[in-house]
């Protein structure tokens, strides 16, 4: 009887728990089945988590979804009005097919509500971070009855819709938390302003702090990085029944979120898997200038002029003393010059890369010409502007007051071209100006020329009689026909693949001639564009040297970019100086001695890039000087600059050498594994080549003394 009682208890513990509990592993939750405090539902992929939370330094618990990989970042929180102040809460799905969040009194403190009743519902967690009510069988999304990505917290993940249902007339937007400690509903929200053509805002209430201005068809014109960056892709969808804004990520390794933060602030986050951490790749407003109507009417903000606000041309102020010392004054107001002589004594004058005023009215069926014509004819019509830079149709025409325009700050890439009304008088003034401009433009020149002239008949003079100095002659890099390298590499077969660098991999391949080459063929998704390609290929043209990897040819054909370099048949230099065991064998002299013969490092390789063309793509005569100091640095120590991890700190090889330089111990940096003495000047060199950078025909004797070394 006793053995009885035992195995009744038993089953009926088995039960009862396959029921309430859940494994960590799911990402489903049935009908009568739950999560409580301590476990959570992971996505498919392992891509992100569902469970509780406590935020900062708060005692109250919440339910949220957040990255696997940094569940300190939480991008969604359910109950951020009712947090809960113990750990005895339990996430359920309810016999009516709503997810419902219970206290340990079984109180209701956040539930779906879910509008449609399925007959056997189960609420999911997908690997987009959207978490979904839908069907058991159908896994659609027309079978979902409420989803997380239609009620977002502070953060907009990929593919989530930021905007309006027009048919319904629901919204989504983000608000941001109270503080680090509190995710309830703060004071800002970002969303889409649907009037006319949509633009990005950034409200307190129904007050505007910060607008983007209107989509142009490629981006919000006044959002820096919104557009020409190599993270993400910008979309704005305009349907029938609905109109949003998203965006998708270039590459799926790459992860970012935009994020509305508590001081008013977005931020666009991309994850450093490096750092493991969040690093901020703008932030928006950006300065001071994009407040929403900083500089009152008919005004526009210039953050690099003193002051700061000016008068549109073709108005003044209307009372000088409203504007204070730095011109900031939303109240200030600007006014046309009198006498107006509309319509047929004025003209428009551009206005280039500003963000343009609020309050336009809106026509798609026009373009640019027909827009001019239109503005012209209605005196009331102050400017005119393309709704669409991409090439489509569209009119956007400003009446009344011009509120809310900035200049672009130097170095972004943004704004947009508007066309303002002038009277006649100013139009000439401007174009008296551009004459002038020109005349001191074309004196400029020819007295330039004619020194310049001087000078080289004086230089000339001086070097008749000593002779002409041997001149470097640079080498026109010749192309090579795609069929011959796709002949050469049995078209690009795997068995002929090398090895992979930073923007794509490279193959080994025979021409005709029999000659063995190496081509580095850039993948569509590198990030390095036609313009980046150019200048690596003249700048490496330009650099041939016998210590240097030949470059023979390039091809340009279609989105294919590729580099032909003569093929080295020997292992690469790094194959030995980055093993501990194989590092012993490389005396001083064979670690300065990287001839063609044992060399194949090809510019471009993450780690040696100078950091303003990684990140910027500018090429210039010191980016392989950077390159150079970094290999330099690498043979001396026996580390690689990627992947180098040190006990005391998080820096690479380039800051840690720099730490010992700094603290007088330089000498450290040398590779432990080689028992020869170095010379101290050489290794001090070594480590100031990355900082002090010249040009890379005066850094290539280096190499000489590096021969020299015993």
């Amino acid at each position: 009887m006793r053995g009885f009682l035992f195995l009744i208890t038993l089953v009926g513990t088995l039960f009862f728990s396959s029921i309430i509990n859940l494994s960590v592993a799911v990402d489903t939750i049935s009908l009568a089945q739950s999560i409580g405090d301590g476990e959570k539902l992971v996505s498919a992929l392992q891509s992100f988590e569902l469970g509780f939370f406590t935020p900062g330094n708060s005692n109250n618990r919440y339910v949220g979804i957040w990255y696997k990989f940094d569940p300190s970042t939480v991008v969604w929180v359910a109950n951020r009005k009712n947090p809960i102040t113990d750990k005895q809460g339990m996430l359920k799905m309810s016999d009516d097919g709503s997810l419902v969040l219970l206290s340990k009194d079984k109180k209701i403190i956040w539930s779906t509500n879910s509008s449609r009743v399925l007959e056997n519902p189960v609420a999911q967690l997908l690997d987009s971070g959207n978490l979904v009510i839908r069907d058991n069988i159908n896994m659609s999304s027309d079978s979902y009855v409420w989803q997380s990505f239609d009620y977002p917290s502070d953060t907009l993940l990929p593919g989530m819709k930021l905007g309006w249902n027009l048919r319904t007339g629901f919204e989504r937007y983000l608000t941001s938390w109270t503080s680090d400690d509190d995710p309830f509903p703060g004071d800002f929200s970002a969303r889409l302003d649907s009037h006319e053509l949509p633009q990005f805002v950034i409200t307190t209430g129904s007050r505007k702090q910060v607008r983007s201005g209107p989509w142009n068809g490629r981006r919000f014109v006044g959002i820096p990085m919104s557009s020409y960056n190599f993270v993400f892709k910008p979309l704005l969808v305009h349907k029938q029944d609905e109109l949003y804004f998203t965006f998708e990520p270039f590459n799926n390794t790459v992860k970012t979120i935009l994020v509305m933060h508590q001081s008013g602030a977005t931020h666009r986050l991309v994850w450093n898997w490096e750092t493991t951490e969040w690093s901020i790749l703008y932030s928006w407003p950006f300065d001071q200038c994009d407040k929403y109507a900083q500089c009152g009417a008919n005004n526009y903000c210039r953050i690099n002029k003193t002051p700061i606000c000016e008068c549109l041309k073709g108005f003044i102020p209307k009372a000088e003393d409203e504007w204070d010392t730095q011109g900031l004054s939303q109240s200030r107001k600007c006014i046309e010059k009198p006498p107006s002589d509309c319509p047929s004594g004025e003209g428009f004058l551009k206005l280039p890369a500003i963000k343009l005023p609020d309050l336009y009215l809106y026509n798609n069926s026009m373009n640019i010409n027909e827009c001019e014509a239109e503005c012209f004819k209605n005196c009331s019509c102050r400017a005119y502007a393309n709704s669409d830079v991409s090439g489509g149709s569209g009119c956007l025409m400003w009446f009344g007051d011009l509120i809310d325009i900035r200049e672009c700050p130097p170095g972004l890439i943004w704004g947009q071209d508007i066309f303002l009304r002038v009277p006649a008088s100013e139009l000439v003034h401007h174009l008296n100006k551009k004459k002038r401009i020109k005349i001191i433009a074309v004196v400029s020149a020819i007295t330039g020329i004619f020194i310049l002239v001087l000078v080289l008949c004086t230089v000339w003079m001086k070097t008749k009689n000593r002779g002409l100095e041997s001149r470097e002659e640079e080498e026109e890099v010749p192309l090579i026909d795609m069929s011959t390298i796709a002949a050469a590499t049995n078209n690009f077969s795997q068995a002929n693949m090398i090895g992979k660098g930073g923007f794509g991999p490279v193959y080994k391949g025979n021409l005709s001639t029999g000659q063995e080459i190496a081509i580095k063929r850039l993948s569509n998704d590198s990030g390095q564009g036609v313009e980046e390609f150019k200048s690596e290929v003249a700048l490496i043209g330009k650099l041939q040297h016998r210590n240097l990897v030949s470059l023979l040819g390039s091809c340009i054909q279609g989105d294919e970019r590729m580099l032909i370099y003569e093929y080295m048949p020997n292992k690469s230099l790094d194959y030995f100086i980055f093993d501990d065991e194989r590092s012993k064998f490389l005396s001083w002299r064979k670690r300065g001695d990287d001839k063609e013969a044992n060399t194949k490092r090809i510019a471009g390789t993450y780690g040696y890039m100078s950091p303003e063309y990684a990140t910027d793509g500018k090429f210039s005569l010191k980016s392989d000087v950077f390159s150079f100091g970094v290999l330099l640095l690498e043979i001396v120590s026996g580390k690689k600059n990627r992947g180098f991890c040190h006990p005391d700190h998080h820096l690479n090889l380039l800051g840690h050498a720099w730490v010992l330089w700094n603290n007088g111990k330089a000498l450290e940096v040398k590779d432990e594994e080689t028992s020869e003495a170095v010379e101290r000047a050489f290794v001090f060199e070594f480590v100031l080549i990355v900082n002090q950078r010249k040009v890379m025909k005066k850094q290539l004797p280096m190499e000489d003394k590096m021969l020299k070394m015993s």
